[in-house]
């Protein structure tokens, strides 16, 4: 939430974020792990099948398939 706040206040930070972002998650590396991604989910069967669950990359570096909600929760910022 801090960091919300801060990018509504500063809508030149905003911008420059925004620019960096866009940079960033165009590079081929990450197209190329983007891709990395969406075939284990379509190996698994679980892509576009609409059971809610996500590929998890544990500590360990396995992957676990686990829900959503849980997976995408775990490296946000707190309410």
């Amino acid at each position: 939430m801090k960091t919300k706040k801060y990018y509504d206040s500063n809508p030149e930070a905003k911008q420059k974020k925004k620019a960096y972002d866009t940079k960033y998650h165009s590079s081929e590396e990450r197209k190329k792990y983007r891709a990395f991604l969406n075939k284990i989910n379509r190996k698994a069967g679980k892509y576009g099948n609409g059971d809610g669950k996500d590929a998890s990359h544990t500590k360990s570096g396995r992957i676990v398939w686990e829900h959503q909600s849980l997976n995408r929760a775990r490296n946000r910022a707190k309410k």
